[in-house]
């Protein structure tokens, strides 16, 4: 029954506050929370919740902001201006807008980027050394790989011919050979 009530006269109310607001051109501004904490508004029209606030503040003497939020404004204020600092020198480091400055400041921008030069040369180094030795270690990898299929191909080859290997010769070799020598000096043919 309560919850039927509530949302009934919650309904209520905030029709009254859109009839005043328009009725009577009035600056409504309504908010109800219910015993589930869940919150239901109303804001006249072209009039921003913040202007009935500090009106409200400003007639009844309470204040609505406390020190707090006076802090997170100032906090907010000081972080936008160092974002804004941020951008000018990240600007001077991009080599922009570097007329206004003086000998001092262009020295310093100078100084971090060769500090900034190093930093990078050392890990293109670090890099170059890391990918050197992974190719390394793959050439390895595919010497030994060479290494086993060739011992796996004798091996088969001498299987396929069907004969025995004695230290490292083949004595039953299926195949012909023929050898056909030519002497390296062209005057001994003549001479033959």
């Amino acid at each position: 029954n309560r919850q039927v009530t509530y949302s009934k006269r919650r309904n209520g109310i905030i029709k009254k506050a859109k009839e005043i607001s328009l009725l009577c051109d009035a600056q409504v501004s309504l908010v109800i929370f219910a015993n589930s904490g869940k919150m239901h508004d109303y804001c006249s029209p072209k009039t921003p919740l913040i202007n009935i606030l500090d009106a409200y503040q400003k007639q009844s003497g309470n204040r609505l902001w406390d020190a707090k939020h006076e802090n997170l404004s100032n906090e907010i204020e000081r972080v936008k201006k160092e974002n804004d600092n941020m951008q000018i020198e990240l600007r001077h480091l991009k080599g922009e807008d570097v007329q206004s400055l003086h000998h001092k400041e262009l020295m310093s921008i100078e100084s971090a980027l060769e500090n900034g030069l190093a930093c990078v040369r050392q890990r293109e180094m670090e890099i170059y050394r890391m990918a050197r030795e992974n190719f390394a270690d793959k050439e390895r990898v595919l010497e030994d790989e060479n290494r086993s299929l060739t011992y796996q191909m004798h091996h088969l080859v001498m299987d396929i011919e069907g004969g025995e290997m004695e230290n490292g010769y083949n004595y039953q070799s299926q195949m012909p050979f023929s050898f056909r020598v030519q002497p390296i000096q062209p005057n001994l043919q003549e001479r033959i």
